[in-house]
């Protein structure tokens, strides 16, 4: 039997595998999410077409579907016209079928003409990139060649990476569980704090939050192999980031806020309203457990803290909605943290307010703060004070 031009113990075919399917994470990642989607990096030709030719072999992806596609995921997120919500399919229907949802809204000519500008329109992308079957069949001659019999096994993997990986964990359940840095208005969570394996798409929650940085990681402790790259690329002048998470700043707190106080905050919006929920989590906790005593048995007290302490209202029907805000009536408190949740969050959604209806707007919530009688909220409006540029 023809063993292939590169004999390797078993555990060598392991790794030519893995460095393969890693190489097409990363290009991935840097290029079609980083680079072409979201413009968080510049890319010289060199990588650029690298990347290109390594997704035609390895995936068959053409770079303007897959940036149409995401980019509409982002502009209709958790919608009935998110291509891959598991908030609106289901998380099933996402991870089983995630490359097929994929394939349904490449095939949307709308989706494409209003979410793929920017993308390559060259010579190669026409004529060479746009044929899928042909790289990825050209990629399966390689492997035989290679490795022999086993590298149909070797193309096989490559061929079910990015649909697994990415199309289902990245996109089901990186909307779906893990844990949350910032509380933007999606579900998106991080996977985990280490973004290895899948590039650092892994810190998906990071990602939603600052869709246009190049790096996914946030805090001290979490890693993005993806950033490591980009960074290497720019060490040696093949790559420039564009932009990064930005990290708060906190000067001495300002006995009257101004503009610059008030454009800190809206900067850092998504710690800000993280913050918010950290801080009340106590007092909430405990007006809900006196609830629970009040009201035993007729309310979903979980339903009651993830709502109270996040917004999060897609996963409540309007029973559910009408229940708990009789339940909330209750409690002054309670009611006190979701108003000033919703006003606080007015601040920097108002796009046609001036600057100066937005800092009234912000005196306004810090006095309420501090004479709402609630020690937590009092600290909070003493912590926005302090932000700086």
């Amino acid at each position: 039997m023809y063993s292939g031009l590169f004999e390797l113990p078993w555990w060598g075919y392991v790794v030519v595998a893995l460095v393969m399917t890693h190489i097409t994470i990363a290009s991935v990642t840097i290029y079609l999410h980083r680079h072409q989607a979201h413009r968080a990096l510049e890319l010289s030709p060199l990588p650029s077409h690298f990347f290109r030719f390594w997704l035609w072999l390895t995936t068959g992806m053409v770079t303007g579907e897959w940036a149409a596609v995401h980019r509409k995921h982002h502009a209709k997120c958790e919608t009935p016209e998110d291509p891959h919500s598991p908030q609106t399919r289901g998380i099933r229907k996402v991870l089983l079928e995630g490359a097929e949802l994929y394939r349904i809204e490449a095939d949307n000519k709308e989706t494409l003409a209003r979410y793929g500008h920017g993308t390559p329109t060259d010579w190669l992308e026409r004529n060479v990139y746009r044929r899928s079957v042909v790289g990825v069949s050209l990629m399966l001659i390689i492997d035989v060649v290679a490795f022999g019999a086993i590298g149909l096994t070797i193309w096989a993997v490559q061929m079910m990476w990015i649909p697994i990986w990415a199309a289902g964990v990245v996109n089901g359940l990186g909307h779906y569980i893990g844990y949350r840095n910032f509380d933007c208005t999606d579900a998106s969570t991080n996977l985990v704090p280490w973004g290895i394996l899948i590039g650092g798409e892994e810190l998906h929650n990071n990602h939603h939050s600052f869709a246009t940085s190049a790096k996914l990681s946030a805090k001290w402790y979490e890693f993005d192999i993806g950033w490591m790259y980009i960074r290497i690329l720019e060490i040696l002048g093949l790559a420039k980031a564009k932009k990064v998470i930005p990290l708060p700043k906190f000067g001495e707190a300002k006995h009257q806020p101004d503009l610059d106080t008030l454009q800190a905050i809206i900067t850092h919006r998504y710690d800000v309203m993280t913050r918010y929920m950290q801080s009340l989590k106590h007092t909430c906790s405990e007006e809900i457990e006196r609830l629970k005593k009040s009201h035993a048995g007729k309310f979903d007290a979980r339903a009651l803290r993830r709502w109270v302490l996040s917004g999060e209202e897609r996963h409540l029907c309007a029973e559910q909605k009408a229940q708990l805000a009789v339940v909330i009536g209750d409690s002054k408190a309670l009611v006190t943290v979701v108003s000033m949740r919703e006003e606080l969050a007015a601040i920097w959604a108002r796009s046609t307010a001036t600057h100066e209806q937005l800092l009234k707007q912000l005196h306004e919530w810090i006095e309420r703060a501090e004479q709402s009688g609630i020690q937590q909220l009092q600290d909070f409006s003493m912590r926005l004070r302090r932000y700086a540029v």
